[in-house]
């Protein structure tokens, strides 16, 4: 820590940080004691954590440092690591941009239904089989949100069966992200909005129960195939940005699984003709 810190300090002119450049320095960089009153601690206090004494400094002594010294989050995450061997509070906001690494992935899925989640739970990104599941696309955008789709339009909901059940696990998995971010205007908006449209909602956000992660099995009726279950589970795919992968999983062996994947084939094979017959030059 001593060493990372120094370096920081070393690596900054006081012209970086609007201070006036000086004639005599002996030193590159800023002097500790600058570091120390721009960050708002004491100058004892700031010298003994570069040194690396073992001392207890707060998240707000660190923000501080961490903020004149000019570090990225990943320099940040890796001075509390240093000094409180573990990483700090990320801060909670809702990322819209879909990784096309992650794109890549879930077009690969072609049987697995998946779909992105941001923190405010609005998709992001899905595949083919996740649209034969859940609809995406038709979708207003503004209410191509999970929460909504399963609380505010019982379409969605009315297919899942034991709703009943799965709505106090699926309600306690996002209250546990809106801890992430409770002042977030967009977050406060959503369960507002939800509240006034859905009894049911408001009943089981005012209960304040907390699960596990949401994940295990889930039922489906789906038209023309009957009850399909799935086994479904969440990966987090950026920590950082707060995105996750939601993958679901056709139970094997099962008749109405089989009449589900088969309907993917039939569809992606389809989709595929018609892509090679729009491209193809006129005879």
């Amino acid at each position: 820590m001593a060493d990372f810190l120094r370096q920081r300090r070393e690596s900054l002119s006081p012209l970086d940080v609007g201070l006036p450049p000086g004639k005599r320095r002996r030193t590159p960089g800023l002097r500790r004691e600058e570091v120390a009153a721009l960050a708002g601690v004491g100058l004892s206090w700031y010298t003994w954590l570069e040194q690396g004494r073992d001392i207890n400094v707060s998240t707000a002594f660190l923000d501080n440092v961490s903020r004149v010294l000019k570090l990225d989050e990943t320099e940040r995450r890796h001075l509390f690591l240093l000094a409180h061997h573990r990483p700090p509070a990320i801060h909670g906001r809702a990322w819209c941009a879909l990784p096309a690494l992650v794109r890549r992935l879930i077009d690969d899925l072609a049987l697995r239904p998946a779909y992105v989640l941001n923190l405010r739970w609005d998709v992001i990104g899905w595949n083919a089989a996740a649209e034969r599941l859940f609809g995406f696309e038709a979708r207003d955008p503004l209410e191509r949100n999970m929460l909504w789709m399963l609380f505010a339009d019982n379409s969605l909901s009315g297919r899942i069966l034991e709703w009943n059940i799965q709505a106090p696990q699926v309600l306690a998995s996002f209250r546990r992200d809106y801890a992430q971010a409770p002042d977030d205007e967009d977050m406060i908006e959503l369960v507002e909005t939800i509240e006034q449209r859905s009894p049911a909602f408001r009943d089981l956000w005012r209960r304040h129960d907390v699960h596990g992660r949401c994940q295990g099995r889930r039922s489906f009726h789906l038209e023309g195939i009957g009850a399909v279950t799935f086994d479904h589970s969440t990966f987090i795919v950026d920590e950082e940005k707060h995105l996750r992968l939601v993958a679901y999983a056709s139970l094997p062996d099962e008749p109405s699984s089989e009449r589900f994947e088969c309907m993917l084939v039939s569809e992606a094979l389809n989709t595929h003709r018609a892509t090679l017959s729009a491209s193809a030059p006129p005879a």
